[in-house]
């Protein structure tokens, strides 16, 4: 299956300590995979091994058939921290990330498309405001609209809504299921989180990674049918079961480390 992300017995250590154990997973392209697990357990750590940022000590990892051996294009990341560049403009931080992507575009040309997907996200009236004038909501629309710029297919986002207070974080996860489904090949997703309902409510598929070391633990599907609305599907009893499945999950993981020690 060359249109996957694969990961094959992927093996990471920091300063002596295990991070990462054996991680196998195949991800198709156009697959929304939520990334669940505690803190510690090497979510964030998997998530740059896939971006290039971090090189394992052991395995194998390739995107599309070729081996991921450093950042690139082909892949958007989305981090909890926003990571816009201060001293530009909200679209001038889109622009640059199009330039990037596509040189041959024009200056008039990238500009015209970092509005158009800042309107996408609902930043119509910050388009010429900088990084410190927004609020976390609004950085974190940004952030999600450069990374769409790019075109990437295949988008990795860590904890993005984690800093955000409910109401905007329930309206970002709507806004990015409304982009992923409207868009004409999907792309790829693989979003971690620790919140057990947001990764049900975002993911085709939940995969939970236990900690000490990261390993992966359960590989559960979500056939829950889209498009999904909120409050029918927090109230199903498809979904407490899922959820209180999971929460076993982690629970019994948990309580094996403390044995353990």
């Amino acid at each position: 299956m060359s249109q996957s992300l694969r990961l094959e017995g992927i093996d990471f250590s920091y300063d002596a300590q295990r991070i990462l154990a054996g991680i196998d997973l195949t991800i198709p392209a156009g697959q929304f995979v939520s990334l669940l697990g505690a803190s510690g357990s090497g979510k964030s750590t998997l998530l740059r091994l896939v971006a290039g940022l971090k090189a394992p000590q052991r395995g194998r990892l390739a995107w599309n058939g070729k081996p991921i051996s450093g950042p690139g294009l082909d892949r958007g990341v989305v981090f909890q921290d926003y990571a816009l560049f201060p001293w530009m403009s909200v679209v001038d931080n889109i622009a640059i990330a199009i330039g990037k992507a596509r040189p041959e575009t024009g200056k008039a040309e990238r500009r015209a498309e970092a509005v158009d997907y800042l309107r996408k996200v609902g930043l119509d009236a910050a388009i010429d405001k900088y990084p410190f004038e927004l609020s976390g909501g609004m950085r974190q629309r940004a952030a999600i609209a450069r990374a769409l710029a790019l075109g990437s297919p295949l988008l990795l986002m860590d904890e993005p809504f984690g800093a955000l207070d409910p109401v905007n974080r329930a309206r970002l996860q709507d806004l990015l299921l409304e982009i992923w489904e409207a868009a004409s090949p999907k792309k790829t997703i693989v979003f971690v989180t620790h919140d057990v309902d947001e990764a049900l409510y975002l993911g085709d598929r939940v995969v939970i990674l236990g900690s000490t070391p990261g390993r992966v633990i359960a590989d559960l599907p979500v056939e829950f049918p889209r498009h999904r609305d909120r409050r029918s599907l927090f109230d199903s009893t498809a979904f407490h079961d899922l959820r209180e499945s999971i929460a076993e999950t982690l629970a019994a993981d948990t309580l094996k480390q403390l044995v353990a020690v």
